[in-house]
């Protein structure tokens, strides 16, 4: 599993809504990546956020879970229907 999917919440706290969505808004072009869910709430005077990223990895699997897909480096797509 890759570092980036071992550790997806991010945490950001500032004096203000407007300052907070700023520094949210600079994570997310800093890191390319882009946020799931988030929690805002106040705290000691500072607007505080908890958010949980999109994972890089998603296994997509058919709803019994025995047929799973990928995609290759080349951009294919390929199923297979594990034994």
């Amino acid at each position: 599993m890759s570092d980036m999917n071992k550790r997806n919440l991010v945490y950001f706290e500032n004096p203000s809504m407007r300052g907070l969505y700023a520094c949210m808004d600079e994570w997310q072009q800093v890191n390319n990546r882009r946020l799931l869910s988030i929690s805002v709430e106040q705290d000691d005077g500072y607007y505080c956020c908890i958010a949980l990223t999109n994972p890089t990895e998603v296994v997509i699997t058919s709803a019994d879970g025995k047929n799973h897909a990928r995609v290759d480096s080349d951009g294919e797509l390929h199923v297979w229907r594990r034994p």
